[in-house]
C-alpha cells in the first residue's frame, strides 16, 4: 500500500492494483471549492500515468460523500485563478457577469466533470452519506455508484431557479420522469430509490461499503487495461449518441441564463441563497 496527499483536501493511496481518491473537506462534507477540483485532477491525472493502477475509486472522508459545489466557506475560492486544463477559454478572474459564470463554470464543473468521465480506467464512485448536487456531478462522472444503504441524493438547485447542475446527467442516470421528479421537488432519492432507478449498482450496509467497492475493483482488474479502456469508451460515445453530450450543451445555457436572471432581478446569481439556508428550506419541504 502506498499513500501520500495530493493536497490537503484530497488524498490518494494506492491498494493492490487500486487508486483511492478521497474528498478531504470533511468539516465542510466535502463541499467542493477549486483547490480540491484541481486536486481531484491531479490525483486521477496520477492514477492513470500508474501502470500498476487497473481502477479507481472515488470517496469522501468523514460522514459524507459531497455536500456539492462550496457556495459560502471561509475556503470558498471561486474569485482565484487556477490553471486551465479542461477548456480553452480565458480566465475567469477579473471579469464579471456571465464573462466570469461561463469561463469558470465551462473549466470547473462541465469540463472538468467531461474530462473525468473519459479516463481510460475504470472509476467507482463509493457513496455514503450526501451525495447533493455538485457530489452527483462527482459520482456521475464514475463508471459504476456502489452506495451505503445510509446515502442519499438530491439535486435542490431548482430553489435557486436554476435547472440542475451544470453536468446535466439527470435523464441518462435515471430516467426523463424520474428526473423531472427529483428536480422539481428537491427530494432526496434514498439509495434504494437510486438503485430502483438504475442510477446505483448496489446498495450495501455502510459497514461493507469498502469491502464490495474493493472486490468489484479487484474483479475488474482481471481484465486486459486496453479491453477496459474501449469498452468504457464504447459505452461513453453510445451514451453520445443518445444525445447526451448535446443536451448537456443545451441545458448548460440555460443554466447561466438562470445564473444572469437571477443576477439581474435579485441580489447574487445564486438567488440570494447559499448552503446554510438551502438546508433550511429543504428542511420545511
Amino acid at each position: 500500500m502506498s499513500e501520500n496527499n495530493v493536497q490537503d483536501v484530497v488524498t490518494y493511496e494506492v491498494r493492490g492494483s487500486t487508486a483511492i481518491v478521497r474528498l478531504n473537506r470533511p468539516e465542510y462534507r466535502n463541499a467542493q471549492n477549486s483547490k480540491m477540483t484541481y486536486a481531484l485532477d491531479a490525483a486521477f491525472t496520477q492514477a492513470v500515468n500508474d501502470d500498476t493502477v487497473k481502477v479507481i475509486v472515488l470517496a469522501g472522508n468523514g460522514k459524507h460523500f459531497s455536500a456539492g459545489h462550496d457556495i459560502g466557506t471561509p475556503e470558498r475560492d471561486a474569485d482565484q485563478s487556477f490553471e486551465r486544463k479542461a477548456v480553452m477559454w480565458w480566465d475567469h478572474a477579473g471579469t464579471e457577469g456571465v464573462d466570469s459564470r461561463f469561463a469558470r463554470e465551462s473549466e470547473v464543473y462541465l469540463g472538468m466533470c467531461r474530462r473525468w468521465r473519459e479516463i481510460p480506467k475504470p472509476m467507482i464512485a463509493m457513496v455514503h452519506g450526501a451525495c447533493i448536487a455538485g457530489g452527483l456531478m462527482l459520482a456521475w462522472s464514475c463508471d459504476f455508484i456502489i452506495a451505503s444503504e445510509d446515502a442519499f441524493f438530491s439535486d435542490p438547485v431548482v430553489r435557486m431557479g436554476i435547472p440542475g447542475v451544470e453536468y446535466f446527467a439527470h435523464p441518462w442516470v435515471m430516467n426523463p420522469r424520474a428526473a423531472k421528479e427529483f428536480l422539481f421537488t428537491g427530494d432526496r432519492f434514498s439509495a434504494q430509490r437510486a438503485h430502483d432507478l438504475g442510477m446505483v449498482n448496489h446498495v450495501v450496509p455502510a459497514v461493507e461499503l469498502e469491502k464490495t467497492a474493493f472486490e468489484m475493483a479487484e474483479r475488474i482488474s482481471a481484465m486486459p487495461r486496453l479491453g477496459l479502456a474501449l469498452a468504457k469508451k464504447a459505452v461513453n460515445q453510445s451514451e453520445d449518441l443518445q444525445g447526451m453530450r448535446a443536451g448537456m450543451d443545451s441545458v448548460f445555457g440555460l443554466h447561466h441564463a438562470a445564473h444572469a436572471h437571477n443576477a439581474e432581478v435579485g441580489k447574487d446569481s445564486l438567488a440570494g441563497l447559499g448552503a446554510k439556508s438551502m438546508r433550511e428550506a429543504a428542511a420545511q419541504s
